[in-house]
């Protein structure tokens, strides 16, 4: 689990306190799930990135998105963990990956477009973002999701 760090290191660019969750006026507090589900978007939006989670996220996630009237608002924080501070966030993103994206550059792609959302939609700062790429995704790998023609009419 990431740690978020409760330094404020000089110089990051922010408005004193435009975008500051503490001030003398009061307290702004957010979720963990909120930051999770901001990560998660914010990966998935990035070219390459076939699913997010581990195994057993991903197979625990087709078992709920089959039951009906299940949520699904899970599914937006699935293969994140968060850490969250005061002013500071981290996060852990589990990832498959598409075969024959560049594992560097789309580690880097998600870890640039997961920072951008967070600290733009929540004001936190940052501070660490770590990928782990679970699974490859080959051409061919597809899983029969219940919407083709059955065999049996």
């Amino acid at each position: 689990m990431p740690e978020a760090r409760e330094k404020k290191t000089p110089g990051s660019g922010r408005d004193a306190d435009a975008r500051e969750l503490v001030t003398a006026k009061g307290t702004t507090s957010i979720a963990d799930h909120v930051v999770a589900k901001i990560a998660g978007m914010a990966a998935r939006e990035v070219g390459g990135v076939h699913s997010m989670g581990g195994g057993a996220a991903r197979a625990f996630g087709a078992v709920r998105d089959r039951i009906p009237g299940a949520t699904t608002s899970g599914t937006a924080a699935r293969g994140v963990s968060v850490e969250v501070g005061e002013r500071e966030a981290a996060a852990d993103i589990d990832l498959v990956v598409e075969y024959g994206v560049s594992i560097p550059d789309l580690a880097a792609g998600v870890r640039r477009n997961v920072i951008t959302a967070v600290e733009r939609m929540t004001g936190l700062e940052v501070t660490e973002v770590n990928v782990t790429i679970d699974d490859i995704h080959l051409p061919g790998d597809e899983v029969d999701d219940g919407e083709s023609e059955p065999r049996v009419k």
